[in-house]
């Protein structure tokens, strides 16, 4: 069985993932640890746990979700791994962080490996599927995993509400194509684990998000 462990980071709020097995490998989900206290708590907790960061991975590339991206691809010698069509997100986030004020003093590590919609992202004993899932992003990937029911959504859907389009490569009726399509249908018991605020089901958006009624 697979554990989800959450980090909330920088200031924006962002949430950062560690997933783990019985196996003891791990992956890392969007690092968004900004300063050094927030490096020490990831480190913290690999090794408290004993784990083995295998993949270091991004849902999509806007400056919250990838400030730790250079220091745990180094750490963990991890080559960066994201959809192709985010490069030029990820190429734009130091410019977009002066923009913000906010330093970027550890540009990410350009991507080396490319995650496409239907790959198997594997670790441990455990499988992810990848779901391509644009619209607050022009190729966030998300990842579901079925046998221990829950979905790594990115910045896409949050609890009661839905990741922002008005960002470069966002698109409104894309978005909630996406929810409606790939997202609602995994089943009401799902668990949905968003890139900020706390996780959700896919049955509570259902019946509450205002933005798919």
């Amino acid at each position: 069985m697979s554990l989800v462990a959450k980090f909330t980071f920088n200031p924006f709020q962002e949430n950062t993932y560690i997933l783990h097995d019985e196996t003891k490998e791990c992956i890392i989900i969007d690092p968004g640890c900004f300063t050094q206290n927030e490096k020490d708590q990831l480190v913290e907790f690999i090794e408290k746990n004993d784990l083995k960061p295998v993949r270091l991975i991004n849902t999509h590339c806007h400056l919250d979700h990838i400030f730790g991206n250079r220091f745990v691809a180094e750490k963990y010698n991890l080559e960066l791994e994201i959809h192709r069509g985010e490069i030029p997100v990820l190429e734009a986030a130091p410019m977009i962080s002066q923009s913000y004020g906010i330093p970027f003093p550890e540009p990410s590590p350009a991507a080396t490996k490319f995650i496409e919609e239907g790959d198997i992202i594997k670790f441990g004993n455990t499988e992810l599927e990848t779901l391509f899932t644009p619209g607050h992003s022009p190729a966030s990937i998300s990842f579901f995993c079925k046998k221990d029911k829950y979905l790594i959504a990115g910045d896409v859907l949050f609890r009661e509400s839905i990741g922002r389009t008005d960002l470069p490569g966002g698109d409104f009726p894309t978005l909630i194509s996406v929810i409606k399509n790939k997202f609602l249908p995994l089943g009401d018991d799902v668990k949905v684990y968003s890139g900020h605020m706390q996780a959700t089901t896919i049955g509570h958006e259902k019946q509450f998000n205002p933005f798919l009624q």
